[in-house]
């Protein structure tokens, strides 16, 4: 069985992670135009599969199609409806051509789109997806450990979604930044961002915490969880959280948890539920987020009525008998 924290090193995994986010942005830019926009963009996001990332089906005229990135099979697989299966081949390959036989492929599916080959969120370059012929590694036990981590993080951060009653967005991966998350909502709208592109007013139109993992990049050169609150709350970045290998990030205002500490602990699930309960605590305690929000209090206070409850009952019967 594959370790499910296995060794990554952003120095080792760069270059075929580099690929890797151009050729997720063709196909979450593929979702983008086929499925309804929904709130925050959550209609863009892609998902991790037991294989892979995969798009949920889209409409495909009276069908739907799904595309997996299976980082398993080294393969990107088309599936429709109607029972058209097809798959290209992940191999070290320039981001024009994989971009090129993507759309050859969707076009003998029936399907014909086009997509802003814009690159989204990467300063790097302003290179035309159609065009980048600067990255084609692809190296499979990279991106094999690399989808391994992330199914073992999507399995904690269920685990941390599931602990919230209020709004909450569904565990997924957004391929403009390339990381893993899950967003809290306090049920407040934050204040306007002024000079913020369409897709920052978005994503923040409410106040909310949002917690993930990235593979990392030039900041923060190495794999690590983040943790941080928009609108920012004064004092957040003091506040006590929990491991003691957490540390804030002052150019990216968020805590971060370096990969390693999760990965090389006992109990990484329980490392990493730390990391994640302690660093929203800390954040909804400033802002005033309200503790019912979280189902431990919430059931807490649930378990405190029904004794209430009971106990005026039997008082209830003990007059009556009297």
């Amino acid at each position: 069985m594959d370790n499910p924290w296995p060794v990554l090193k952003f120095q080792e995994l760069r270059d075929t992670l580099e690929t890797l986010h151009r050729w997720t942005q063709i196909v979450g830019k593929i979702r983008l135009a086929l499925a309804p926009t929904t709130n925050h963009l959550w209609s863009s996001a892609l998902n991790v599969t037991s294989r892979g990332l995969a798009t949920p089906p889209m409409p495909f005229g009276w069908n739907t199609l799904e595309l997996e990135l299976d980082l398993t099979g080294h393969a990107l697989v088309f599936r429709t409806s109607a029972d058209e299966l097809r798959s290209l081949e992940l191999r070290p390959c320039a981001v024009a051509d994989f971009h090129d036989e993507v759309f050859e492929t969707l076009f003998e599916l029936g399907l014909e789109l086009t997509i802003n080959e814009r690159p989204q969120e990467i300063t790097s370059e302003a290179l035309p997806l159609s065009e980048d012929r600067l990255h084609f590694a692809y190296d499979r036990d990279q991106a094999h450990r690399l989808w391994r981590a992330l199914a073992s993080t999507a399995i904690v951060l269920e685990e941390f979604r599931a602990r919230f009653t209020g709004k909450c967005s569904p565990v997924h991966f957004f391929w403009g930044a390339f990381d893993l998350c899950v967003t809290r909502f306090s049920g407040s709208v934050a204040p306007p961002r002024p000079g913020a592109d369409f897709v920052t007013q978005e994503a923040y139109h409410d106040e909310v915490s949002s917690a993930g993992f990235w593979a990392g990049d030039e900041v923060v050169a190495m794999p690590a969880f983040y943790a941080y609150f928009a609108p920012a709350k004064a004092g957040y970045e003091s506040a006590t959280v929990r491991p003691d290998a957490a540390s804030w990030e002052p150019k990216r205002g968020e805590f971060v948890l370096p990969y390693d500490a999760v990965r090389l602990s006992p109990a990484p699930r329980t490392v990493l539920l730390e990391f994640l309960q302690s660093t929203f605590e800390a954040g909804a305690r400033l802002g005033g987020w309200d503790p019912a929000l979280e189902r431990a209090v919430r059931d807490r206070r649930s378990s405190a009525v029904k004794r209430v409850g009971t106990e005026r009952h039997e008082v209830e019967g003990e007059l009556r008998v009297l």
